[in-house]
């Protein structure tokens, strides 16, 4: 997971990919895709603005207290596992506008660094300047492995928009 996005070697999601139960948002280098019960599909020229809303956003002292809480009460065996947070994924099309809901992929919640770098990410993506190919590829040449901190996560969206930027 990088910011919004989860990633693997060959897709891109906003939030996790779907389930069963849960619809998810799936982006290529050709168009943007639901998958669910209502698969809708859309080439990248079509779309005219894509946010997501409803993002569960942390500071660090919350983060880490949050997760601190967590571990406290697995060990006390008085923990149970909770559902992700739902995010809303907003697709517009010219007057349409689809809003499907994902779950997030954050353990407790994204920092307002990372949220604000995928959200500027998913504008250049809506443009054309940038592509998520650039997030498969990265995950090929690297194949990261565990799971990457918050300032890890947003040392590597900002290599992927600082050029976007200038």
């Amino acid at each position: 997971m990088i910011g919004l996005f989860w990633v693997t070697e060959e897709d891109v999601y906003l939030g996790l990919p779907p389930t069963a139960q849960m619809t998810g948002v799936s982006m290529s280098p050709s168009e943007l895709r639901i998958v669910g019960p209502e698969e809708r599909v859309w080439a990248w020229p079509e779309v005219t603005d894509l946010q997501v809303d409803n993002v569960p956003v942390r500071s660090a002292v919350v983060r880490w207290a949050t997760r601190a809480t967590t571990f406290a009460a697995a060990a006390l065996d008085a923990w149970v596992p909770g559902s992700p947070a739902e995010m809303t994924v907003a697709v517009s099309t010219g007057k349409h506008r689809t809003e499907v809901p994902v779950f997030s992929a954050a353990a407790t919640a994204y920092t307002q660094r990372e949220v604000d770098l995928s959200h500027a990410l998913l504008a250049h993506f809506v443009r054309g300047t940038s592509s998520p190919a650039t997030l498969t590829d990265w995950w090929k040449e690297t194949r990261p492995v565990g799971v990457l901190r918050s300032r890890q996560r947003e040392a590597i969206l900002e290599g992927w928009a600082a050029p976007l930027l200038s």
